[in-house]
């Protein structure tokens, strides 16, 4: 006897403000300043905004400059109901830099917070047929309450969903595209490998446009927790919102834990009340998950890249760790992990395409297949071949695999240093002087050396009220690592930053070499 078809519907991260709207209707979906709406209110505002931009922009995509507000969480709900792609912008570009993502990604509207508005302003004058223009505020609000709701589905699930921009530091930004079903499976994997739930609460210190926030606005949504914005990183607003609206998850580069570990307004949690946290960007030092745990944070390491969907490892915890000493477990933790539970497998190789021995010693590239790699880079088919010519992602990164199977970053390719022949990992070497009491942050870089070819440098940033020399920390190094792989410049100062928190080392590079005829690329 003949059975009719099941039925099947495409899987899309959208799916879970529907979801949530019905389970959790009633309850707060989204704090942001004086607003507060529940997961109903929330539903029906992407709707509308569905609504109002489905007609703009017929299916092409719509561009989003905005902080860490509710019109950049409705957009990664409203936009993609509109049937067309996300492109959420850093807010940190340049006019120039703006323009050239509006016209590469082809956008035909544009929604921006009112504090871009001379920005966009200068954007709009170089381009010859500019996007639609809606201001967040009045404007957009007016839009919302005028449009009817409108809920499209992808007929594929493997559609452009969103165009996520590389920070463009070795050329043009490229234009990594998302899929619907790469996002959904990664938000799922976010909310399990964090513990999201209905009583979860989490703040927004992560860029929401840096990779979607990395598949965040929809994990938190699956769960139907809180999302608390953040428009900016103010470690006293931090502390704040944590102490008065519960926060219980939130994510961030090193750097923002380190802001709010040593903020004046630091001090340990109260018995009962523990912050999740997620970080990635770099490998987190020894010396700030110590910090950290002391003021009740259980920080989580990630690593992943844009083109990954965010986070495509997770240090998983292991119980037999609990009986480590604090170092031993901070050494564990700084480790980059496993692969992301469904979304991702990741391999470390050798130059022959084979796996390297999980020795802890042997290293390779890592490299990465799975539903939350990218679909490819938008009109660039040679850089997508060239990602991955196998079928597995080339990171770019130098790891080692544990005979546990974890895997261990010892650098970014770039980021090795070959002085007098021998290789020097920067982050080995980052993560000894980060042990000092007097560092807050720190970079290290290779520089040239008449005698060397090169020698590491370290850029380094110290806490407040506290004092250390060039050569107490060459010494501090000396100490812990062979004598060659201590700095042979300490340059104290702030460190340039990008948006996310990462710390722009190809500028540091840039000052350096400037001048000589070999560059470090």
């Amino acid at each position: 006897m003949a059975h009719p078809a099941l039925s099947y519907e495409p899987l899309t991260p959208t799916a879970y403000l529907d979801r949530a709207a019905a389970a959790h209707g009633d309850r707060i979906g989204v704090v942001d300043g004086p607003h507060r709406w529940t997961y109903a209110q929330l539903h029906e505002r992407c709707t509308r905004l569905a609504g109002a931009v489905a007609p703009l922009a017929c299916g092409r995509p719509v561009a989003v400059l905005a902080p860490n507000t509710h019109v950049l969480l409705e957009a990664n709900f409203g936009v993609p109901w509109a049937g067309a792609p996300l492109v959420a912008i850093n807010t940190r570009l340049s006019a120039t830099e703006v323009r050239y993502l509006l016209e590469h990604s082809r956008a035909a509207v544009l929604i921006h917070d009112p504090s871009f508005d001379a920005l966009v302003d200068t954007v709009f004058a170089g381009l010859d047929t500019p996007p639609h223009r809606i201001r967040a505020g009045a404007e957009y609000e007016a839009l919302l309450t005028g449009a009817h709701p409108h809920h499209r589905t992808p007929e594929d699930e493997r559609a452009l969903l969103s165009i996520n921009y590389t920070s463009g530091t070795t050329g043009r930004p490229k234009g990594v595209m998302y899929s619907h079903r790469g996002a959904y499976l990664q938000s799922v994997a976010m909310a399990g490998h964090t513990l999201l739930t209905p009583s979860a609460v989490h703040l927004w210190t992560l860029p929401m446009f840096h990779c979607n926030g990395w598949c965040f606005p929809w994990a938190v949504t699956a769960a139907a927790a809180t999302h608390v914005c953040l428009p900016k990183l103010d470690p006293a607003e931090v502390w704040r919102l944590i102490r008065e609206e519960g926060v219980t998850h939130l994510n961030g580069a090193p750097t923002v834990l380190t802001m709010i570990a040593y903020a004046r307004e630091a001090a340990p949690l109260p018995a009962g009340h523990r912050v999740r946290v997620a970080t990635g960007g770099a490998p987190p030092s020894p010396a700030i998950l110590r910090r950290m745990s002391e003021l009740g944070f259980e920080v989580t390491h990630l690593y992943g890249l844009t083109e990954t969907y965010g986070p495509a490892m997770i240090c998983d915890w292991r119980p037999e760790w609990d009986t480590l000493d604090a170092d031993a477990q901070a050494r564990m933790k700084a480790r980059q992990g496993v692969g992301n539970m469904i979304s991702c497998t990741a391999r470390v190789i050798g130059d022959d395409g084979a796996d390297v021995p999980a020795d802890g010693r042997t290293t390779g590239q890592i490299a990465l297949r799975g539903n939350n790699v990218m679909l490819g880079y938008l009109d660039d088919p040679e850089a997508t071949a060239a990602a991955a010519p196998d079928g597995w992602f080339r990171t770019g990164d130098i790891g080692v695999v544990h005979p546990d199977g974890y895997v261990e970053l010892r650098d970014r390719s770039k980021d090795v240093i070959i002085s007098g022949g021998e290789n020097i990992a920067s982050v080995e070497v980052e993560q000894v002087i980060m042990d000092h009491p007097a560092v807050l942050e720190v970079a290290v870089i290779a520089v040239p050396d008449e005698r060397w070819g090169e020698v590491p440098a370290a850029y380094v940033t110290v806490r407040d009220g506290a004092s250390v020399t060039a050569d107490e920390l060459i010494e501090h190094v000396r100490g812990r690592l062979a004598r060659f792989k201590a700095p042979k410049h300490v340059t104290f100062g702030d460190l340039p930053k990008t948006s996310t928190g990462k710390v722009q080392k190809y500028v540091l590079r840039e000052q350096a070499w400037t001048g000589h005829d070999r560059r470090i690329q």
